[in-house]
């Protein structure tokens, strides 16, 4: 009883002067959750004594939880440009500031300025698009899963579509073809086999009840072996022949000529566009480069239908996608895929990140031997499966630390490496050259507190 007695009260707790230029209110908060405990163990005869400093720090701790932001800067040293755990494309430096006066004050994003009346916030992006790939309209939501969706919804509710067994994927967190399609009330038509899907097959499923040919890029895995599909041309053209809409969902479409034929194993959005398709879509957040985003492009009728679905207010995006995407676009108009960062890591050749890494090697060589090697990576995000593109990257060996001690040692200062041949390395490929810098006084600081 004396022990309870000796509980500080809050009010006077609340007092002491390492709560001073805190939020008193929610110091107050964790300061009667926290004596409350302290009573709750006492009562348990889980504590026998009050230390009041002890008290202070477990508020303080706590306070300090609650606001510190749980985003952080991290540096991508795997190698994988597309990173989804690590957030997927960078938004260049000059594109944030390009569109600081768009975020931080009132814009036209559905004002028309010339007729002074209600406009459409994605005429704002449709024309750089449309100029860049050629097509009738686009329209923007907020990533290529719900451009599925709606796709399907708006044209398929009720009706099959026919898409090969071949292409029925599931992608990370569970998104299924199949289960997307139930969702959106569209009933789907198997057809082919696993391995092979022949034009016969789509032709035998335009009937009365089906309203969409769809194709599914394989964006995570491969077929091999004794292995065919159809052509999205040939699907373009069976679907106009029976009065159906083709529709590619593309995944990772991208609209340049990429490096290290990465064609073979991932589809183009401007040679797709030459088959005058009814719609496809793609991210934007992967190899575009730009933010998150599922892009819809097509003939003008069907875009038009696709913005009178109610679903479309709940999957709309707002004026910091539109005006970062514009941006990326027009460097892309501009070909200046420099100024995209997932374009020049993509682009970089293997001899400028040779000289990164012996420019870090040389720098680092007092603190620890650093071993330079060449080897391969991924691009991540879904794209290319199975599609490797050669590297340059830094082998860490330190104080007889095993690869994978390495590994967390850097991890709790925001470096994320890799584990390969039983060594932890940084790739250089996936760091930016503006943060080379950052990572070598990081390095320095690593090694030299961990002596």
């Amino acid at each position: 009883m004396l022990l309870l007695q000796s509980i500080p009260k809050v009010d006077k707790f609340i007092q002491n002067k390492a709560f001073e230029n805190l939020s008193l209110k929610l110091v107050t908060k964790i300061s009667k959750q926290t004596i409350e405990q302290l009573r709750t163990d006492i009562l348990n005869e889980k504590t026998t004594s009050i230390d009041e400093e002890t008290l202070i720090s477990n508020v303080l701790k706590e306070y300090k939880h609650i606001t510190t932001p749980s985003l952080q800067t991290v540096i991508n040293a795997t190698g994988v440009i597309v990173h989804t755990n690590l957030g997927r494309s960078l938004i260049s430096e000059q594109t944030f500031d390009k569109i600081k006066d768009i975020v931080t004050s009132y814009t036209n994003l559905e004002y028309d300025l010339e007729k002074g009346k209600r406009g459409e916030r994605y005429s704002h992006i449709s024309k750089s698009i449309c100029e860049l790939l050629g097509c009738e309209d686009v329209l923007i939501v907020n990533n290529n899963a719900s451009a599925v969706f709606l796709v399907l919804n708006t044209f398929a509710k009720n009706k099959k579509v026919a898409v090969s067994r071949g292409e029925l994927v599931e992608i990370g967190g569970s998104f299924r073809v199949p289960d997307v399609m139930s969702n959106s009330g569209a009933i789907l038509k198997e057809i082919g086999t696993t391995n092979k899907t022949h034009l016969k097959d789509y032709v035998q499923a335009c009937d009365e009840d089906t309203a969409i040919l769809m194709k599914v890029h394989k964006s995570n895995y491969t077929i091999e072996g004794f292995t065919s599909e159809v052509t999205h041309q040939e699907i373009v053209q069976t679907a106009q022949e029976n009065g159906l809409i083709d529709y590619y969902d593309m995944g990772s479409g991208h609209m340049i000529d990429l490096p290290y034929n990465l064609e073979q194993t991932e589809p183009s959005v401007k040679r797709i566009m030459k088959y005058n398709p009814s719609l496809i879509s793609f991210s934007g957040d992967k190899l575009l480069g730009s933010i998150q985003a599922g892009i819809i492009v097509g003939k003008k009728k069907y875009i038009d239908e696709l913005k009178k679905n109610q679903l479309l207010r709940m999957l709309r995006v707002d004026k910091i996608t539109l005006a970062i995407l514009e941006d990326t676009i027009i460097s892309l108009l501009l070909d200046k895929k420099e100024q995209i960062p997932t374009l020049e890591m993509l682009f970089t050749h293997t001899d400028t990140l040779q000289k990164r890494a012996q420019e870090l090697q040389s720098s680092l060589k007092n603190i620890s031997p650093l071993k330079i090697i060449k080897t391969d990576t991924l691009i991540g995000g879904g794209t290319t499966p199975n599609k490797k593109i050669p590297t340059v990257a830094i082998q860490i060996e330190f104080q007889n630390l095993k690869p994978n001690q390495l590994e967390k040692l850097f991890r709790k200062n925001n470096i994320i490496g890799r584990i390969e041949n039983e060594s932890f390395i940084l790739d250089l490929r996936s760091i930016p050259k503006q943060q080379l810098t950052i990572l070598e006084e990081k390095i320095k600081i690593i090694l030299k507190d961990n002596k």
